[in-house]
This record gives C-alpha cells, structure tokens and sequence, in this order.
C-alpha cells in the first residue's frame, strides 16, 4: 500500500471513528452544573462530563434557590439574607446586578418567556412577581404562611406555591395573578412540580413524609405517595426536592435525612427503587441528554452523580457547605 493510499485509510477510519463517538449516548456536548453553598455563600461551578470544580463564585449571604435565564447567559439567585435576587453573568462569572424581592427568598421559577420571576418570599407571606429587564416588582400576590415552593406549569397559566405553615398548595391564575384554589396537603410541603403536559402538579410535604398528586384542572388530589426504607424511621424520610423526567415516566424525590432518591413510577405511582446518595438530599437536576442527574446533599457537603439509565450512584464530590440548589445548564 502506497503512502498517499495508507493516509487515506488513516483519514476514513478518523472519520468513522468521529461518527461512532457522536452516536454514542454517553458523548453529548459539554455542560455545567451550577450550585448554591448557603454556607459558604458561594456558587460552585462544576464541568457536567469530568465533574471537575471549574469555579467558585462569590454571592451574597445564604444563596439558596436558583434559576437559568433562557439563553443560559444569567443565573438568578436568591440571597435570602441579602433580600433581594443576584444575577450572576456565567461568561464573566461576575454578578452584575440584583433585582428586588420580598424579605427572604427563598425558592424562584422563570416565565416561559424568560421576561418574569417569580419569587417566593418565606418572611412576608408573598409571592413577587418581578420584572427581569426593568429590575422592578409588578405585582405581590398574598399567599400562605412561609412560602416556598415554585412550580410553573410548562404551558404558562398556572403557578403552585407551598406554604409550609399553612400546609396548602396555592394555584394562581397567571393570567389574573389570583390565588384561585388552595388545596391542603401534609405538613410542611416544600417543593412543586408539574408533569410536562402540565395535567399534575407533585407536591412534597417535608414533615409528612409524602407527595401529592394533585389535578390541575379539578385541584384534587389523585394520589398520597408514601415512602418505606428499610431500615429507617418514618420521621427520617423526608421529601423536598422532585423532578419528572422529560417522557413523564419517572419522578425522582430527594428524601432529605433518608439520604435516598425516590424513583417513581408516574403511571402506578409506585417506587421503583431508591438510590443511596449523600446526607440530606436537598435538591436534584437533570443533565440536558437527561442521562445523569445530580443532587445536592447538604450535610455530608457533596454532589452526587445517578447514572439514570442504570439507577446506579455513580460518584460524589465535595462541593461546598450547606449545599441546596442545583441547576444544569447545556
């Protein structure tokens, strides 16, 4: 064989080779993971695919919940002892500004038009409603006592904030920002999340050790799922954090002390397995090929990472103090 002929066998098996590493699942473009430290009051930023710390970014005190714009460009962050949502610019790493919000926030969710947050605000029993562009409160809408949870129903006409006092989940009518329903459920309900045809709203309830499914259209609940682990007390199973896979088949719920994630079957409601992750297990999130998820575990201060096709843990690493929000960004 010819050199001119070898180069290009060389050349065809580069490019087969090419083709077959982006056919292949585990191969998808690079992401980041974003996560809030409350102690440390710090941003991690960590590479999705070697899962090395990239970043540590300084924000304001206690950063709890957290946001990505829809270009990805922004995240928004509660500082809830600051009082007011940061905007951190992801180029530069630096934040560039805040917005207002009610005394302690808490927890927020994006419009789908990237144009409003939505905040909830533990200390003055309100959600505010904020203009990201002008930087300015449009409206407050009186809810329950400490709320927390923000879940906006991907087609835009309703939001279910938890008040953890008052034990209810509040529907609000985005189109007139009215409380239309409060549906009560267990003690201390934390987080909300709908399915993604926006028919279900779950609902974890910290203290009651369950999640509700609740009816968007008729505001009822469906199902009360509750949860056993071998081996553990009832009072140490507490869920918080929850997300429904993108085909609406699973839902994974963070179990706080039980250091589990739930696996759900969404048609049955049945739990399909819970996977042994760190201590309290706050809160979750999705790779974009949704093939790993990641959890923020805020006692043992690390990051553990699900392999979902496998529903095997496959690696923790220490990220910060008091770990709470995660979000991923493509």
């Amino acid at each position: 064989m010819s050199i001119s002929q070898s180069l290009s066998a060389i050349s065809r098996a580069a490019a087969l080779l090419a083709i077959l590493v982006l056919a292949w699942p585990g191969a998808a473009g690079a992401y980041t993971v974003y996560v809030s430290s409350e102690k440390d009051n710090t941003i991690t930023v960590v590479d999705g695919e070697t899962l090395a710390i990239k970043a540590s970014v300084k924000v304001g005190p206690r950063p709890r919940g957290i946001a990505l714009s829809k270009d990805f460009k922004s995240l928004y962050v509660c500082t809830s002892d600051a009082d007011h949502i940061e905007v951190l610019d992801l180029a530069s790493l630096k934040v560039t500004h805040s917005l207002p919000s009610g005394p302690d926030p808490e927890l927020l969710a994006l419009a789908p038009d990237g144009r409003l947050l939505y905040v909830a605000n533990e200390d003055d029993n309100m959600v505010t409603v904020v203009d990201v562009e002008g930087r300015t409160k449009v409206a407050e809408i009186q809810v329950g006592v400490e709320p927390e949870g923000m879940g906006l129903s991907p087609d835009g006409k309703w939001l279910v904030n938890t008040s953890e006092t008052t034990n209810m989940a509040h529907f609000i009518d985005l189109a007139t920002r009215e409380v239309v329903a409060n549906v009560l459920v267990d003690p201390r309900p934390r987080v909300a999340q709908f399915t993604p045809d926006s028919k279900q709203v779950w609902v974890s309830s910290e203290i009651g050790g369950t999640v509700s499914v609740i009816d968007t259209a008729t505001k009822e609940k469906l199902k009360v799922i509750r949860f056993e682990v071998p081996g553990l007390r009832p009072e140490s199973i507490q869920p918080v954090g929850i997300r429904l896979s993108a085909d609406g088949k699973r839902a994974y719920v963070a179990l706080g002390p039980a250091a589990r994630v739930a696996v759900v079957d969404t048609a049955t409601f049945a739990v399909e397995k819970y996977l042994l992750v760190g201590q309290r297990v706050w809160n979750l999130d999705f790779s974009p090929d949704q093939q790993r998820m990641f959890t923020t575990n805020g006692v043992s201060n690390d990051m553990s990472v699900i392999d979902l096709a496998s529903l095997k843990v496959r690696k923790s690493i220490p990220v910060g103090r008091l770990l709470w929000g995660v979000v991923v960004a493509p």
